[in-house]
């Protein structure tokens, strides 16, 4: 069966994470060991043994979710799993897949992606941006609701997850009106979501154009398998391409429902979601349950989706 292989983003990680799938799988351990050589920091203590207010901080939670989607990747390939006939990530996780497909070392993209928490935390002071879930409405009514609500300020619908749940992001204020107006328009549910940093957004400018800098003085090849983009819901095939899909992706939205038809409009039948958690496979039931989705965080995991994929 032809599949996808994809990667979450933050909101997977967890303390304790991947234990389990360690204790099995000696790539787990290697693949931490190398990104926190790459940090000179022990991220494998840290993900094992927290603390957990600094595992969510976003320059940590960044390379921690890196190495747990590429060392599931690892185990997989260890394991003659079979090759996908595309990739995808959400957010953070397109690094995972560009790293998985071929197309970025994965020291680099380590140094990256904490470079890029970094970038994003710098670009909107801690207690000025927000994010909220918005459960129950279409996705042009989120939209409608965060022009009504934005006035001076910024606020967009910025993660299109499934139909009718979708993230939005923004200046505090602007994000707790549009939760008010949400709720006025029928939402069954809007609420502030634990992030210090409004991704996605307008506000997010200056970390894209940090990244841009960065990005070009790190390699980047044509992938060995395709990636599907955030940004543009788009296969780029050319090192200048990928660098702009990643640079536009901080500040721009991130289009997971189309990224999932475009997966199927390119052979597809299921998805095998490669990191900690189930946060992938619980929106692929949303958004197409006819299309299986297979996660894979522990050894009882793998066994099962390999041997669906054989």
């Amino acid at each position: 069966m032809s599949f996808a292989m994809i990667f979450p983003g933050q909101g997977s990680q967890s303390v304790g994470m991947l234990a389990e799938l360690a204790e099995s799988a000696p790539q787990v351990r290697e693949t931490f060991d190398e990104a926190s050589e790459a940090l000179a920091a022990d991220l494998w203590r840290l993900v094992q043994e927290g603390p957990e207010e600094q595992l969510n901080r976003t320059e940590w939670t960044q390379p921690a979710l890196l190495a747990a989607g590429v060392s599931v990747w690892r185990v997989w390939q260890a394991n003659d799993g079979s090759a996908p006939v595309v990739m995808a990530g959400h957010s953070l996780g397109e690094y995972s897949a560009l790293v998985a497909a071929g197309a970025l070392d994965f020291a680099d993209a380590v140094r990256l992606v904490q470079f890029r928490g970094q970038a994003m935390q710098e670009a909107v002071p801690e207690g000025q941006g927000a994010m909220a879930a918005v459960l129950g409405l279409d996705d042009p009514q989120v939209i409608e609701v965060c022009g009504k609500a934005a006035g001076d300020d910024v606020v967009e619908a910025v993660n299109f997850n499934s139909p009718g749940q979708v993230v939005i992001a923004g200046h505090r204020a602007a994000v707790e009106r549009a939760i008010k107006e949400a709720e006025v328009a029928g939402a069954k549910r809007a609420m502030l979501l634990p992030v210090s940093v409004p991704s996605h957004c307008r506000l997010m400018l200056p970390a894209a154009e940090a990244m841009a800098r960065r990005l070009a003085e790190v390699e980047v090849r044509v992938p060995d398998i395709p990636v599907v983009h955030n940004f543009n819901v788009a296969v780029e095939s050319d090192a200048g391409g990928i660098r702009d899909a990643l640079v536009a992706q901080l500040n721009h939205a991130v289009r997971w429902v189309e990224t999932i038809e475009a997966l199927q409009a390119r052979g597809a039948e299921t998805v095998v979601e490669a990191g900690p958690g189930k946060v992938l496979s619980g929106l692929n039931r949303r958004i197409d349950r006819r299309m299986p989705a297979l996660p894979v965080f522990d050894p009882a995991s793998l066994e099962k989706a390999l041997d669906s994929l054989s």
